[in-house]
């Protein structure tokens, strides 16, 4: 029987030169080149015709999440007339507390999970620096505690980390767009429809939404949810090992609204995924309502998916995911919330057979990669390198900054990835 843990991160090479790889977006986000893969076959267009590609009357869901400027620069302290070491903090995921939303509200001190550049030349003390924020000058220092954990501290009990973060902060682009983070990115790096704070990596498939876009999905009688899912510096995490079991997902913080679930069991069940953040969102739904079909009572801690859980050998348990959709609703009646909170680790591979997403909008990604996994188990079989090849002959920009993609492959072609 296949095992998708034993697949080969090699079998997903191909060559992408670093002069494909859109360094800024373009001018305007929805003039950007849109590939249609529909049955097998390939054609292009451009993103602003994208109402006009999809079903009238159908369902389409984006992830609202924010872009945080999650890096901070501190200079160690040096004897007079000597300049001290630049260390980077990057804020990848709140501790104290953990709540995105109680985090940004916090006043005087809070705790995140960092990454540390530059960490050899910060063995020990705090790290300072004096801030001016609306005429106010606070003093804000970071402390290393254990493993990871980062706490920041700022003399005002009025002033928000959320307002420390804007005052003092850094957007996170890409590494590979090899550039320092410019004026412009604070407004193209994020989607036009963000609003949850969280992510360091942006929604990149969103990045070409217009308001006309959008206004005329609603003229078609196109439908829009939105979820959450706080995208998190794993996204860029390298494949290393050779099969992909050797591989660890960073779970990401979820939160699916009551509206998003009743709209997708309006709709069938089926919809139009924007981005692969939505799509491993959207199809975590399955998993998480097979959970409280076995255990109603669950907690949201509970309620995480782990990385290989789709895989699973337990066919006894399955339920339609319909039945998933209604349990979800059901757990939120019992347990008085309108509104799901909980991670996921998923990891979508061949050998992975989707529930919800009928068809993906995507960029074009990285070579080997867990992004370029979940594609090809999208369209099935090695159709991802027919889409790519077509992509780089016809002169499309690659990565976030890239053109994207309309992916509407046949079930037929989603089970021809499937080997027995």
């Amino acid at each position: 029987m296949f095992n998708p843990k034993e697949i080969r991160i090699a079998d997903f090479a191909y060559e992408l030169p670093d002069k494909r790889i859109a360094k800024y977006p373009l001018a305007e986000r929805d003039a950007s080149k849109l590939l249609v893969y529909r049955s097998g076959k390939i054609s292009h267009s451009h993103f602003r015709d994208l109402p006009g590609l999809l079903p009238e009357g159908s369902l389409v869901v984006m992830n609202n999440t924010r872009v945080i400027q999650a890096r901070l620069h501190f200079r160690k302290a040096a004897p007079e007339g000597q300049k001290g070491a630049l260390i980077e903090v990057f804020c990848l995921e709140p501790a104290q507390p953990a709540d995105y939303v109680l985090m940004f509200q916090q006043t005087g001190s809070c705790t995140w999970h960092c990454l540390v550049g530059n960490a050899k030349k910060w063995k020990a003390g705090a790290l300072r620096r004096s801030l001016d924020i609306g005429g106010q000058t606070i003093a804000l220092s970071a402390e290393r505690l254990d493993g990871d954990l980062i706490r920041f501290s700022w003399d005002s009990d009025t002033l928000t980390w959320a307002q420390v973060l804007e005052a003092c902060g850094e957007l996170p682009i890409p590494p590979y767009l090899n550039r320092q983070t410019e004026e412009s990115d604070l407004k193209t790096y994020q989607t036009v429809y963000s609003k949850v704070k969280g992510s360091v990596a942006a929604p990149t498939a969103g990045l070409h939404f217009t308001p006309a876009v959008l206004s005329e999905l609603t003229q078609r009688g196109i439908e829009r949810a939105e979820l959450t899912l706080h995208v998190g510096a794993g996204t860029f995490k390298p494949v290393k090992s050779e099969r992909i079991e050797g591989h660890e997902m960073h779970a990401e913080w979820v939160y699916v609204p009551r509206s998003a679930v009743e709209a997708l069991l309006n709709h069938g069940g089926e919809c139009t995924a924007v981005g692969t953040t939505s799509v491993r969102t959207l199809e975590s739904l399955y998993y998480i309502g097979k959970k409280i079909t076995a255990n109603p009572e669950a907690t949201e801690d509970e309620l995480k998916v782990m990385q290989w859980e789709p895989y699973e050998n337990d066919e006894g348990k399955m339920i339609s995911h319909i039945q998933a959709l209604r349990a979800i609703l059901g757990w939120m009646d019992r347990h008085g919330t309108d509104a799901l909170h909980t991670s996921t680790q998923i990891i979508i591979a061949p050998g992975y057979r989707y529930h919800y997403v009928r068809r993906m909008i995507t960029n074009f990604h990285q070579p080997q990669s867990t992004l370029l996994l979940l594609v090809s188990a999208f369209v099935g079989g090695n159709r991802w390198r027919d889409i790519y090849r077509y992509a780089l002959d016809n002169d499309f920009r690659f990565l976030s900054y890239g053109d994207s993609s309309l992916l509407e492959p046949t079930g037929e072609e989603q089970r021809s990835g499937i080997k027995d």
